[in-house]
């Protein structure tokens, strides 16, 4: 335990968080034994948590929650972007819903690419009006009002409406994430509006009022759906794409549809798996990882030891190739039943070299790039996990894909660009280093593959864990070392979170670890093995989780030392 402190502290001097030594409570998860909310904001949490005392549920505060990130989180939070939410009732049932972003209806398989059939340098799936995708966000919001909540509608974007008029303090994270993108926002006006209003950058401290963004929420509270995909927010989202070169028409926005989709569900080690299924990759893939991993005894070998790293990465590098070999937005590819098979995984795990590397070229080689790298290494996504008194549970992870989405502004919010998540040309590799097939080729109306991985584990018919994670790519593997932790290593949720992590994702043909996670003495055990071992630039993930106690039946809630939201509960 010394040591995870020891990392989190490590973590937070390197990013500048000042929140442990002004909060030295959050040395320990946040305790309640009736209620919890933890998210990447402490705005929003409270929100949440406002919502349930007033005796509202797990979705009534998650909608809450959703719309006051959209305000206090603008670089993930969003109205203009989309994600996905896992909620398990407190009869059992689970449901999971999917408001991922669909590409336009003018867009086409070859539209990122110069006349040589290569991907243009200007990046314009990634920046500016090109790289957006229809947001699905308001709708999802709706969907899960209707089908689950208690409060009513306006009721619950309230919150977000008074946070947006009256602003909040930039805190330091915040305040960095402008930075790193300063001269980009300054390239696109709307942005710069909003996140530069004196024209300079932020201090700590001040305070950032959306006035605009309050407005299109009290129409969205007043009118509902209708307004953004048909009405006057409609109309501002049509009339920037029309100025900027986008191709998101009116026709796009009222043929929007979120839905609900199966989960996908497994047992690992007598623990009940409840993840996201396609077009989030995240279920399936975390399936694979353990699944390949219950083949094996991991926790007899030493915690971030050689042998457990091997095991553990070699899994990951078999479950990103199949994940991007194989699956796509399941309304346009037919992702192959057999899966979802415990076989599967194990016939994956069977071909590991229990003492070499294997070369990612020999696994999907059909995949394979010359080229592949990571060009972005954004946090941006954002999760947040509630559980209420009734013992309804959410896990709720939401993006516009790279920070502050594409940069591009309507109505006082940013827009997604989740083009970019799209196959822009098999075999090349996207913002996040992915390698991806046809599988996940533009379509007009296709959703994009996405890794976001909101998860809530059962243990003996009680939730037991809800946890999900930002980060691109390295959601899901985030989320596996979670609960890899938490599970074979007999770690609390706290423990579990604040551990160090590692990621492999097929190609790049990579191990990349956090600073600190891996010894010298298991780094030359893993390249000896035949691996190449990276350091990354800062950390991996920002995850946000609650532990249900068996034995004292409390909740114990950590937001996620690498950055400054909060738990909070009652």
């Amino acid at each position: 335990m010394r040591n995870l402190i020891a990392l989190g502290l490590l973590i937070a001097l390197l990013t500048g968080s000042k929140v442990l030594a002004q909060q030295p409570r959050w040395w320990s998860p946040v305790v309640a034994d009736s209620a919890m909310v933890v998210s990447a904001k402490s705005e929003a949490t409270r929100v949440g948590v406002e919502v349930l005392r007033r005796g509202g549920n797990a979705v009534d505060a998650a909608i809450a929650v959703h719309f006051a990130l959209a305000v206090a989180l603008p670089s993930a939070g969003n109205l203009g972007g989309g994600g996905f939410l896992v909620v398990r009732t407190s009869d059992g049932v689970v449901h999971t819903y999917d408001y991922r972003e669909t590409a336009p209806l003018a867009a086409s398989e070859d539209m990122y690419l110069d006349e040589f059939g290569e991907v243009r340098p200007d990046r314009p799936s990634w920046f500016g009006a090109l790289a957006v995708a229809t947001p699905g966000s308001v709708a999802g919001m709706k969907l899960v009002h209707e089908r689950h909540a208690t409060l009513p509608w306006a009721d619950l974007i309230e919150p977000a409406i008074e946070l947006a008029e009256r602003g909040f303090p930039v805190d330091p994270y915040s305040r960095r994430l402008i930075a790193g993108k300063i001269d980009d926002i300054r390239r696109f006006p709307g942005a710069a509006a909003m996140l530069l209003p004196t024209g300079q950058l932020p201090a700590v401290g001040d305070t950032l009022r959306q006035p605009a963004l309050a407005r299109t929420l009290r129409l969205i509270a007043a009118r509902g759906p209708d307004v953004f995909y048909r009405g006057e927010i409609a109309d501002s989202i049509v009339g920037a794409m029309e100025r900027r070169g986008g191709l998101i028409t009116h026709e796009d926005l009222r043929r929007y549809r979120a839905v609900e989709r199966p989960p996908i569900t497994f047992d690992y080690r007598g623990y009940t798996v409840h993840s996201m299924g396609p077009p989030s990759s995240g279920g399936i893939t975390l399936k694979l990882i353990l699944e390949q991993l219950e083949t094996v005894e991991l926790g007899e070998y030493p915690y971030h030891g050689a042998r457990a790293v091997h095991r553990i990465v070699e899994a990951m590098r078999r479950a990103f190739a199949e994940r991007n070999a194989l699956l796509g937005d399941p309304d346009f590819v037919d992702i192959p039943q057999s899966i979802l098979t415990e076989s599967y995984a194990h016939d994956l795990a069977a071909s590991i070299d229990t003492l070499r590397a294997t070369s990612s070229i020999d696994i999907r080689p059909e995949l394979s790039a010359s080229s592949a790298r990571v060009t972005a290494e954004s946090t941006e996504t954002t999760h947040f996990s509630i559980v209420d008194p009734m013992g309804n549970a959410v896990a709720s992870t939401t993006t516009i894909n790279g920070s502050f989405g594409s940069l591009e502004t309507a109505a006082g919010f940013f827009l997604n660009n989740e083009m970019d998540d799209l196959t822009v040309k098999p075999g090349v590799p996207n913002a996040y280093g992915l390698v991806q097939g046809r599988s996940n080729a533009i379509q007009p109306g296709k959703r994009p593959l996405s890794a976001m991985t909101p998860t809530i584990v059962v243990q003996n018919e009680d939730p037991r864990f809800v946890v999900g994670s930002p980060g691109g790519s390295t959601i899901i593997t985030t989320v596996a070392q979670i609960l890899i932790g938490a599970i074979d290593y007999d770690m609390t949720l706290a423990e579990a979170l604040d551990g160090g992590r590692f990621h492999h994702q097929h190609l790049p043909d990579t191990i990349r670890a956090e600073p600190w996670t891996l010894s010298e003495d298991t780094v030359y055990q893993l390249e000896s093995m035949g691996h190449r071992v990276e350091t990354r630039r800062g950390y991996s993930g920002r995850a946000q989780g609650i532990e249900l106690g068996v034995e004292t039946g409390l909740l114990y809630g950590r937001s996620d030392l690498r950055g400054g939201g909060e738990a909070a509960g009652f």
